[in-house]
């Protein structure tokens, strides 16, 4: 049995990692620079993130690789080295894991940047077969699962999923964020996701990203009153962000994060972490509440 699925079976509640994005900014990374071309020039700075998560305390760790498809990654500086990318940010992701012998990874595939058809000019044949090249490298990589997050539009999602099936029978779970409240930018929620992709087989359902904490707390909510024993996966903001004198500053403690973590394990998540703006002090606390 797939260890992920293994762990969820055996009634775990399992913690995920930060934030990527927001805490490579802070030794470096700059706009304009596509996270992923990190892979190859800053790797250093990738692992030592990624092993603070897991000296944190986290269970589940994801690959730099949110951007990491063809399409997205048109006009990076190693654009044209997708699987290699793809696969090496799994090994990175390897490495940090092994300081612990039960530490998982899951491959990270965000949208693909463009809009499909009638919306965009992207096909869902492009958008899967962008897919099913980054999910056939992330899984000859190594990952446990994969995970298609920060999701908006169910058509995207779609087409990830048939692109990704056509090369690996990993365990999948669906992440959407809703940045209008209970609603994503294309006016998706919670109940259309989990009524669609729960019966095509996926292993959960969840949200990241999003706005407030006490949004994810809503989300899920939905998500339970349509099928209360559905496991689902639980990743916010630490808070909205604000800006002050240059600086993109969120507000939300470790201890806050780690008082709504208990609520959403209480509401049926079975993986909780953070995304933007979320540190390892802030997984440390969320560890120390869930699991002590």
């Amino acid at each position: 049995m797939n260890k992920f699925v293994e762990r969820l079976k055996a009634g775990k509640v399992l913690v995920a990692d930060g934030a990527t994005g927001t805490n490579l900014q802070k030794v470096g990374l700059v706009g304009g620079i596509h996270t992923e071309d990190w892979v190859f020039d800053e790797p250093k700075k990738i692992l030592d993130l990624e092993k603070a998560f897991v000296a944190a305390g986290s269970d589940i760790i994801l690959t730099c690789t949110f951007g990491g498809t063809r399409p997205r990654m048109q006009g990076a500086k190693h654009g044209d080295q997708v699987y290699e990318i793809n696969k090496r940010a799994v090994e990175l992701a390897r490495e940090a894991a092994s300081a612990r012998d039960d530490v998982l990874v899951a491959g990270s595939m965000g949208p693909i940047g463009k809009l499909l058809k009638p919306y965009g000019p992207l096909t869902p044949e492009e958008a899967r077969d962008a897919f099913a090249e980054q999910a056939k490298a992330l899984t000859e990589g190594g990952v446990d699962f994969l995970l298609f997050e920060t999701h908006f539009a169910l058509n995207e999602v779609d087409a990830g999923l048939e692109g990704a099936r056509s090369v690996t029978d990993l365990p999948i779970i669906v992440s959407f964020s809703y940045d209008r409240g209970t609603r994503t930018m294309m006016g998706v929620k919670p109940t259309d996701v989990i009524k669609k992709y729960e019966p095509m087989g996926v292993t959960m359902v969840g949200a990241n990203c999003g706005t407030t904490l006490e949004n994810m707390e809503t989300i899920l909510t939905e998500y339970g009153a349509v099928d209360p024993g559905f496991p689902l996966w639980a990743k916010p903001n630490a808070g909205i962000p604000r800006f002050s004198e240059g600086e993109t500053i969120y507000d939300v403690t470790p201890e806050q994060m780690a008082d709504f973590a208990k609520r959403y394990v209480g509401l049926g998540a079975r993986v909780v972490g953070g995304c933007c703006g979320s540190t390892p002090e802030h997984v440390a606390a969320i560890v120390k509440a869930i699991k002590n």
